[in-house]
């Protein structure tokens, strides 16, 4: 099992001043430990489940990731996830791609049908149905593929989008890796049989992921995909800020190795998060062990 880090604070231990530089240490520590992704969110406030309020630090995540690429140099970046609302998705496919070939072909797609209606309002953002944020979600998946298809550069007609020309260069230098966010049974998790590299869930219970994972192989197996070339993650608050727990929490993953998940994405504490990285290091190693 292989460890990611996933930065959803930037209350910074030294004040605003201070984190460009505790970033470009997160991205040192995040590749001297071992780990394998490196994402932030995409939000302009920040969300409630952090327990911290709206008007507390919040990036733009894709400024940020550009940011990480230039401090890094194996890691894969992300974000977890793009809110499929907040860019064209013309542009979307542009901005991963850039983030591709200026990080040497690191940069992954991690999307999702977006649900922060305040943030949504207070930017004046439009925040459709559901059911269209699901709509616009898929169009957008097609549209990525489509523009990372240098043998096609031709039109895209969509229900929500239109585009006259899918024309990107340069091409992405690996095309990104689709990460689609979400356990929804019906909808979300056949976007990954369909679309998606990998899929990111919570770490509920092993039982729950492993009905997660039992109806995405279902989806494959209706549309004749191969379960096995989509990859499996989880996030995880198991770790504690002190990390006193960190063999446990390795004992805890085993169980979720155990049912094919091969990556577990962790969530730093505010303050000093480098620091916290340093100390998850260990786990890298012991992670792998479990397969």
């Amino acid at each position: 099992m292989e460890l990611g880090i996933h930065v959803p604070i930037f209350d910074i231990d030294g004040g605003t001043t201070a984190i460009a530089g505790e970033l470009a240490r997160v991205g040192a520590s995040a590749e001297a430990a071992g780990a394998t992704w490196l994402s932030f969110m995409d939000h302009y406030f920040q969300i409630e489940p952090t327990g911290l309020p709206a008007e507390a630090n919040m990036l733009e995540g894709y400024t940020t990731l550009g940011f990480l690429a230039a401090h890094t140099s194996n890691i894969k970046l992300g974000l977890l996830v793009t809110g499929v609302t907040y860019r064209h998705p013309g542009l979307l496919a542009k901005i991963v791609t850039t983030l591709d070939v200026l990080s040497q072909g690191r940069a992954a797609l991690g999307i999702g049908a977006a649900w922060f209606d305040r943030e949504h309002a207070g930017l004046g953002v439009p925040y459709p149905s559901t059911k269209e944020r699901f709509e616009r979600l898929e169009e957008a998946l097609r549209i990525a593929l489509q523009m990372w298809d240098p043998n096609n550069n031709g039109p895209f007609e969509g229900t929500h989008y239109q585009l006259a020309e899918t024309l990107c260069n340069p091409q992405p230098i690996h095309r990104p890796e689709i990460l689609i966010g979400g356990g929804g049974e019906r909808k979300t998790l056949r976007l990954v049989a369909q679309y998606g590299n990998a899929c990111n869930l919570f770490d509920t219970t092993p039982d729950e992921v492993a009905h997660k994972l039992d109806v995405l192989r279902r989806h494959c197996d209706d549309l004749g995909r191969d379960f096995s070339a989509i990859r499996t993650t989880i996030t995880s608050h198991g770790l504690g800020p002190e990390l006193d727990n960190r063999d446990e929490f390795v004992k805890q993953m085993a169980d979720y190795a155990k049912i094919g998940v091969q990556q577990v994405i962790v969530i730093p504490p505010t303050g000093s998060p480098a620091a916290w990285i340093d100390g998850v290091a260990p786990a890298v190693g012991q992670l792998a062990e479990l397969g």
